[in-house]
């Protein structure tokens, strides 16, 4: 049995009572509404900023700015020996929020973490049959199929049985959709009959507390001051402004009517570089920028029209132009600085006149249409996905296939994409928890289809090594399964990668302790706003 605890230092420090002092109000000009407040319905960020980071934990999390695990919710765990039941003993005198809408009577247990994971796994659940919902990340992972059961020993011990080892389990648990739910709360929604407002009026044990939303203008947190962490609590009021338009979000940040702005334009770099009352935080983006190309329409369906519309792309051009220089081309599917990268696998350079000569082979006329979907969100792997649609809408013309652009806002635009309405979509990815199976067997596995498999491609061989690869511990051997895996990817090209840029977060100078998260979120827990601006 393999145990893993927190250091009793840390526990010491987490335990001290609390929040003595707090102080500020900061507002984050954000990029978009979010479509709900219940992290485990969502892949985007824009959900798990306004949820998973503010409101929520989970039993285990990653260090602020890094991918190194550390105790949560569950203060250590223990793997059995097959690597098949992990059982995490849980911190006691954790309180979930009080609220306009709920107020609690016990503190947060084990039946919160029975709750949280049952609704996800069963569908006869209670709840889960008064209020349906989708969880793409649970089904994307596999982790449907895997968890046999979630169990409790007693108050504050979880037992989790898995039908085979899953070498990426607990970070999995780290990720945004584990999020631990109030039992007690969702007991009072059934009663009441508005199950659906988990999703609307969220109550968590995390840093921030939910106080209201108001669609397309802000969201309202208030600093927990019963947080078990006290030191990550250093702000009376977290404010979202949302803020679609990137020029409106810079102008905010000058004027200082927000602290924090979210996904500066690459163009704007250089002016907030010198704003005396700027600053900017960069570092590489664990990151990639693709299409997915819908291989249930046709002629997407036929590996070499694929592979003509990808060498059709002038990529670097838009590097220089949307990215402004401040990323690379990808070559592969996953990012150089994830582990099992194969850096042997190089994509096809820009060769317009071979395109046209696979898509005549292919018996794809000239002139035919295919409906380009273009994100209506800025993401660190795509600054300004329409500008990149547009330059994509040009190369293809040269090659003979007419690109009518698509958009819809964001909400509409993941709903209608996941019912695979789309030819092709732009779409970004970064990495959630660190490991290759976050990439590999979320974005491409056959389990993932309808979730965050956008190009709706499955492949039994690809899947078989996806699997194998998901049952080693042995890093060396999941990664030579995974190089093999990503051959098969570059082959079939279900996805074009297009680009891993530089990850830049402008801010106000007097912000003080913020850390770019690498897995693309943005969390306030441990930000502070010093007396200098």
């Amino acid at each position: 049995m393999r145990r893993f605890t927190a250091p009793a230092l840390l526990v010491a420090l987490l335990c001290t009572g609390p929040l003595a002092q707090a102080a500020g109000s900061l507002v984050y000009c954000s990029e978009a509404s979010p479509a709900g407040f219940d992290p485990a319905q969502y892949t985007s960020g824009t959900e798990f900023d306004a949820s998973a980071e503010t409101v929520f934990n989970r039993l285990v999390q990653f260090q602020r700015g890094g991918t190194t695990l550390e105790p949560g919710l569950a203060t250590a765990w223990d793997i059995s020996p097959d690597g098949k039941v992990y059982t995490f003993h849980l911190r006691q005198g954790v309180h979930f929020h009080t609220t306009a809408y709920f107020t609690p009577s016990r503190d947060f247990n084990a039946d919160d973490v029975l709750f949280t994971f049952e609704r996800m796994l069963d569908n006869a659940q209670p709840f889960r049959k008064a209020y349906p919902a989708e969880f793409p990340y649970f089904t994307d992972m596999g982790l449907d199929q895997n968890i046999t059961s979630v169990s409790k020993t007693d108050a504050y011990t979880v037992v989790f049985s898995l039908k085979q080892p899953d070498a990426a389990f607990t970070a999995d648990l780290a990720m945004s959709f584990a999020s631990v739910q109030s039992a007690e709360y969702a007991a009072q929604l059934l009663a009441a009959g508005k199950p659906e407002q988990l999703n609307q009026q969220p109550v968590g044990t995390g840093p921030f507390v939910f106080n209201r939303y108001q669609k397309d203008a802000v969201i309202r947190f208030d600093g927990n001051r019963h947080y078990w962490k006290p030191e990550d609590v250093q702000l009376d009021h977290l404010i979202f402004a949302i803020t679609p338009d990137p020029a409106t979000r810079l102008q905010k940040l000058k004027a200082g009517e927000c602290q924090v702005s979210g996904y500066a334009r690459p163009v704007d770099l250089a002016e907030i570089k010198k704003d005396p009352a700027l600053k900017v935080l960069e570092q590489p983006g664990f990151n990639v920028g693709f299409l997915a190309y819908n291989i249930q329409h046709p002629p997407l369906d036929n590996p070499s029209v694929r592979q003509a519309l990808d060498m059709a792309i002038n990529k670097q051009a838009i590097i220089s132009t949307v990215f402004q220089g401040a990323g690379q081309v990808a070559q592969n599917v996953i990012p150089p600085n994830q582990w099992s990268y194969d850096a042997t696998i190089q994509g096809a350079p820009y060769d317009p006149e071979k395109a046209k000569q696979l898509l005549e082979a292919a018996g794809v006329k000239p002139g035919t249409e295919i409906n380009l979907w273009a994100m209506t969100v800025q993401r660190a792997s795509n600054p300004n996905a329409r500008l990149s649609a547009q330059m994509i809408q040009q190369d293809w013309a040269k090659v003979g296939v007419k690109a009518n652009i698509v958009s819809y806002e964001w909400g509409e635009y993941i709903k209608r994409a996941k019912a695979g309405e789309h030819d092709v979509l732009t779409y970004g990815w970064t990495g959630d928890n660190g490991d290759p199976d976050n990439w590999l067997g979320v974005l491409y596995s056959c389990a993932s289809i309808g979730g965050s498999n956008y190009a709706r491609w499955c492949d039994k061989n690809y899947d078989a090594l996806i699997e194998k690869a998901r049952l080693s511990a042995d890093r060396g051997e999941r990664t030579r399964l995974y190089q093999q895996a990503q051959k098969i990817l570059r082959e079939q090209m279900p996805v074009s990668p297009m680009a891993h840029s530089v990850v830049a977060q402008p801010m106000r100078k007097n912000v003080e302790g913020f850390k770019i998260n690498p897995f693309g979120v943005t969390g306030f827990y441990g930000v502070s706003l010093g007396t200098s601006d």
